[in-house]
């Protein structure tokens, strides 16, 4: 390993491949500003960039865009509630009231260096246990899947408000149903697709996102300009706040950053899995680990809601490359287009890639820790002016929502059958939003029904339909008794607060 390290190094650090990976931060961060065009996109459009600077160069090159469009797709969530990234949705729910509360300063302080930790933990992971975890990701199955699926929905209660728990779980359900829509994945028939061709491929996860948070939350700030308005000083300029951190705030953050850069580089391995199931997890954890008094705060502007999560994915971007270098096997959309990458430049990753090619190992995992403190020094000190975003006039932020949002979309499929179906989810999503109704449940729904549907199938399948899946293997019956364990720890309180009352 050692070895492997002093490779890495003596490729990462020569001037042209440093140069690329500042390049790529700097690409991968604006990109992932921008609603709706994320990582996959911008590694597109570098492959053919790519195809003249060599294999080890271009993977360096690729790696800090798709890192760096994590890093940055927070910004965008952050400020005006319109996830840049998918893996960043899970940031708007605390970094948004944050900024509205006049925090947006520290806000995305707090995103910086959580993304910074977070990735740094997953680099050094990556680079100590990369071939153990290969085994892991590989002894996953079926069953194991719809068990941690199942444990991913019992996060439903972290995104429900106090007496809201009936609401959620209805959002969830209807995410769900949301997930049914298009060709079923084993028979090929078509699924409450009412004859529409645009919906044969089903209803994309950013249409939905930016129609349920960005797109409404606009058309919200129309119709209640009062509620827009809270955060602003008596000359109803929005104030943007201090980016530092008190010492007390670091060290209450800091486990959370620890627990949640473990957990989300454990889930990245998997594949399949990827940021976005990594942020939510993450998000759900802290929020049922938090002590009462703290718990309520989630949702409202609370540090830990907002570190766990930009900490969460960019350790599960780190760790989808543990599939991708070791196995062959892309752990997401993005690490789909690396793997055609490689294969282009003649490498076939797998089990011998850290000995055939070493240098294309080894550099890029080295270039993730330069590649992370270049983001850090590249995003402090914009701050400032990415807050400044915040002193723009109401209406003119307003108008640059809907651009924002409608461009994005468009731009991922080029068919104004699109934009007609997210102007209509957002009105669906003003009314469930004035009623109180929650909007996470609803993504965290949509985002594993697909995947809970096809282990699920598969697991029957294997099982001659039976559920003795469940427990037949170990790894499946112990994250079943762990999601068990976090669905009666509420039912617990519940018990507890009626006894006392009584």
């Amino acid at each position: 390993m050692l070895d492997g390290i002093l490779v890495g190094l003596s490729t990462a650090f020569m001037w042209q491949n440093l140069l690329y990976v500042i390049v790529g931060c700097f690409v991968g961060t604006f990109i992932g500003m921008l609603p709706g065009l994320g990582p996959i996109t911008a590694i597109a459009l570098m492959i053919p960039i790519t195809y003249n600077i060599g294999a080890d160069s271009g993977m360096i090159l690729m790696a800090g865009v798709y890192y760096g469009a994590i890093f940055g797709g927070s910004t965008s969530s952050i400020l005006i509630n319109a996830p840049g990234v998918a893996g960043t949705v899970a940031s708007s729910f605390d970094g948004y009231p944050m900024a509205k509360q006049g925090h947006a300063g520290k806000a995305l302080a707090i995103a910086a260096y959580a993304s910074f930790t977070g990735g740094t933990i997953g680099a050094l992971m990556l680079m100590i246990a990369a071939p153990l975890l290969a085994k892991v990701s590989l002894s996953f199955q079926s069953p194991d899947y719809v068990m941690l699926m199942f444990l991913g929905l019992t996060a439903i209660a972290a995104f429900s408000a106090k007496g809201q728990f009936l609401k959620a779980m209805m959002m969830t359900v209807f995410g769900l149903m949301l997930s049914t829509v298009g060709i079923d994945p084993s028979s090929g028939t078509e699924r409450f697709t009412f004859g529409q061709a645009d919906l044969l491929d089903g209803v994309s996860f950013l249409l939905v996102a930016m129609a349920t948070f960005a797109l409404s939350e606009a058309l919200i700030n129309v119709i209640r300009p009062e509620k827009a308005n809270q955060g602003s000083n008596d000359d109803d300029t929005p104030v943007i706040g201090s980016t530092k951190l008190s010492g007390a705030e670091v060290k209450e953050m800091a486990p959370v950053v620890g627990r949640s850069s473990i957990l989300g580089f454990i889930i990245g391995v998997l594949p399949g899995a990827g940021a976005t199931i990594a942020s939510f997890m993450a998000y759900a954890t802290e929020r049922n680990l938090a002590p009462k008094a703290i718990r309520e705060r989630f949702g409202r502007g609370e540090t830990r809601g907002l570190a766990a999560p930009e900490s969460a994915n960019n350790a599960a971007c780190t760790g989808s490359f543990v599939p991708l270098l070791t196995l062959g096997i892309p752990g997401s959309g993005t690490t789909a287009i690396m793997l055609g990458a490689l294969i282009a430049y003649g490498i076939q990753p797998g089990p011998t890639l850290m000995q055939d090619n070493p240098t294309v190992f080894w550099s890029v995992i080295v270039s993730m820790y330069f590649g992370n403190i270049v983001l850090l020094i590249l995003n402090l000190p914009l701050i400032p002016y990415f807050a400044k975003a915040l002193t723009l006039p109401r209406s003119v932020l307003t108008v640059m929502i809907l651009f924002f949002s409608l461009i994005g979309v468009y731009l991922v499929s080029f068919n104004t059958f699109d934009l007609f179906m997210m102007v209509g989810f957002a009105l669906v999503a003003v009314v469930l939003r004035l009623l109180s109704f929650p909007m996470a449940p609803l993504l965290l729904g949509f985002i594993l029904g697909d995947m809970i549907e096809r282990n699920y199938r598969r697991a029957m399948m294997i099982s001659d339909g039976s559920i003795s899946f469940i427990w037949e293997r170990p790894l499946t019956l112990g994250i079943f008794a762990l999601a068990m364990l976090v669905l009666l720890i509420p039912l617990k309180e519940y018990f507890q607060q009626r006894k006392v009352a009584q």
